[in-house]
């Protein structure tokens, strides 16, 4: 890593995208420093690993002597340790710059992109690769079930990565094997537009050296014209393994189809997969019983809440399903209000709670329209999380109860009272 800094300062530090790079660098031997408004386990497991995590942020958190501060999307230039930066012209990037300067360190890298799957498709073809002895270095955006860290820095040869198109940082990237199972307009308020959007996917496919992708229709639109790309169909339903039901079958097939165009035996991969964990908040069963079944999915977007649900359906049929969702950014909900509405309408029940904001500005629509609009099996509840979990138990009915937890803010504080909670 010899053109990254050996003493960096990561701005939010704690988040899904950050605490991996920190941890990649803690582990190629760089001192490493950073803040975020809250802790939790994740800082927590840097600064076992010797990281300096302070909570809160402050100008007088940088080290003076840092060589790179690093910081999320989230961070404003009006944060204090970055102006603090400047003042001090300590050099300061995007995470996604950062990540990309990382991923060509490498001889082969692979980057994961598209609107939903990133996550778990990136997990399971690090999890493939490592059982076929190939020591990737990797970074997953989520823990996996049964792997000791969700990122590591080994070799010099494959770094397999998810890349994010929010911020449109996925264009920083030259892979040698893209790998896209979708793209649908999401994020395009962030980006400048739909048109901007899927220019930044066409941008990215034409820096892949090597490509696979799922048909359809944005997809095709893309990336037709790529000189060396594999188009590959959705499995039927059923005919992937009966252990992968819905999205996941699709994931675990485009996850393998990568993994083969990588020197790994289809077969291979494919047995590799049955000892796959799964990703935290990605269809994670956290209860059990009886009578109650917990589950908890990561969906925010009315394609996968349509996933979420009609996978949900088939796995436990006779169930009674509730639905426990939180919208995530006001700018998606008042895009997709009816869309997200029509989906929510599809569960026995459903508690909708307040917009987990991600650090932008309110919004004129929030959780309550959305409860209404989802119809009479829909209610808004803007309460502790103690009382939307005692809310989301409180069922009286004869059939099994099936609780979906489902958003991707910080939805997760209901576990502390839920069974199933840590």
């Amino acid at each position: 890593m010899s053109d990254l800094a050996q003493k960096i300062h990561f701005v939010g530090i704690g988040g899904a995208g950050m605490a991996p790079l920190a941890e990649i660098m803690l582990s190629r031997g760089a001192a490493v420093s950073g803040s975020d408004r809250e802790l939790n386990a994740k800082t927590a497991l840097l600064a076992a690993r010797g990281a300096a995590v302070r909570e809160g942020h402050s100008a007088g958190f940088l080290p003076p002597d840092a060589g790179l501060l690093v910081y999320s999307s989230a961070v404003t230039p009006e944060n204090p340790e970055r102006m603090r930066a400047a003042e001090l012209g300590i050099p300061q990037i995007r995470r996604g710059e950062f990540l990309a300067r990382l991923a060509a360190q490498y001889r082969r890298p692979v980057a994961v992109s598209g609107s939903h799957g990133k996550t778990s498709i990136s997990a399971m073809l690090t999890h493939i690769l490592v059982h076929a002895g190939r020591r990737p270095g990797f970074l997953i955006g989520a823990a996996v079930k049964g792997a000791p860290s969700a990122s590591a820095g080994e070799g010099d040869d494959l770094f397999v990565t998810e890349v994010d198109e929010s911020d449109g940082t996925h264009t920083l990237v030259h892979p040698y094997l893209g790998v896209v199972p979708n793209v649908e307009d999401d994020h395009s308020w962030s980006v400048g537009g739909e048109a901007q959007l899927f220019a930044n996917f066409r941008r990215f496919a034409s820096q892949c050296k090597h490509l696979v992708y799922y048909a359809g229709l944005h997809t095709d639109e893309l990336f037709a014209s790529h000189p060396d790309a594999l188009r590959l169909e959705y499995p039927l339903p059923g005919s992937f393994g009966r252990r992968w039901i819905g999205y996941q079958a699709w994931n675990a097939h485009l996850a393998i189809r990568a993994a083969v165009l990588l020197g790994v035996d289809a077969a291979e991969a494919e047995k590799a997969l049955e000892s796959f964990g799964g990703v935290a908040r990605r269809m994670a069963t956290r209860f059990q019983s009886e009578r109650v079944t917990v589950i908890e999915d990561y969906a925010h977007h009315p394609t996968e809440l349509a996933s979420s649900i009609g996978t949900l359906r088939a796995g436990y049929p006779g169930h009674h399903l509730r639905v426990v969702f939180q919208p995530h950014r006001y700018a998606r909900l008042r895009k997709y209000l009816p869309q997200l509405a029509a989906e929510l309408a599809k569960a026995d029940s459903a508690i909708v709670v307040p917009v987990f904001a991600a650090w932008c500005e309110s919004g004129p629509v929030g959780g309550a329209e959305l409860a209404a609009a989802a119809g009479a099996g829909a209610r808004y509840l803007d309460a502790e999380w103690k009382a939307i979990a005692e809310a989301a138990l409180d069922y009286r009915g004869t059939r099994p109860l099936l609780l979906a937890v489902i958003g991707a803010g910080d939805i997760e504080h209901i576990f502390e009272y839920l069974p199933g909670g840590e």
